[in-house]
C-alpha cells in the first residue's frame, strides 16, 4: 500500500467536504439575510437561527481548511523500527477476536475510512485514543485502550 496514495485520497475527501460545507455556508448566509427572515416580533427567531447556523458552518469550513493545509504539508516517512510507530505509519492490528484492521496514522482532521483497491484503511490521528496508544510501539507489541468502560486489546502485526 502506497502511503502517498492514502494521503492523496484523504486530501481529495477533505477538499470535497470543504466544497460541501462552503455551499452550506452560502445557503445559511442567504437564509439569514433574506428579507423574509427579518424578525417581525421578539419571538420570531428564524433569521437568528439561520445566522447561528451560518456561523457554525463557517467555523467547520475553517477547520477543514486547516486540516487540508496540514495534510498538504505532511510527508509520510518510512517506518523506522528504532523510533517505533510515528505519524505516517501504516499499521495492521489484530484484535482479541482475531480480526485484522489497517490503520494509517496521520495529522489531525483526516479521521475517515478509505477503501483503496480491495483494502479498507481507517485513517486516525495521534490524538485519537488508539493513535496515541500506538505511538512508539512496534511489530509484535500489545496495545490496549479503554472505550466506554470496555478494554480493547490489539497486537501490532506489521508496520510500514
Amino acid at each position: 500500500m502506497d502511503k502517498c496514495l492514502v494521503q492523496q485520497q484523504v486530501m481529495e475527501r477533505l477538499a470535497a467536504d470543504l466544497l460541501q460545507v462552503e455551499q452550506a455556508v452560502r445557503a445559511a448566509h442567504e437564509a439569514a439575510t433574506h428579507e423574509e427572515n427579518i424578525a417581525e416580533n421578539k419571538y420570531d427567531t428564524l433569521g437568528l437561527e439561520a445566522a447561528y447556523l451560518a456561523s457554525g458552518q463557517a467555523l467547520r469550513a475553517e477547520a477543514i481548511r486547516q486540516s487540508l493545509a496540514h495534510w498538504r504539508l505532511f510527508y509520510p516517512q518510512p517506518y523506522n523500527a528504532s523510533k517505533g510507530i510515528q505519524l505516517g505509519a501504516l499499521v495492521c492490528l489484530l484484535d482479541s477476536d482475531g480480526k485484522q484492521q489497517q490503520l494509517f496514522l496521520g495529522p489531525d482532521g483526516g479521521n475517515m475510512k478509505l477503501v483503496i483497491g480491495a483494502e479498507s484503511i481507517q485513517v486516525i490521528s495521534s490524538k485519537a485514543p488508539l493513535g496515541h496508544a500506538l505511538l512508539g510501539k512496534g511489530e509484535g507489541d500489545e496495545v490496549s485502550i479503554e472505550v466506554a468502560q470496555n478494554r480493547q486489546q490489539f497486537e501490532v502485526l506489521w508496520v510500514r
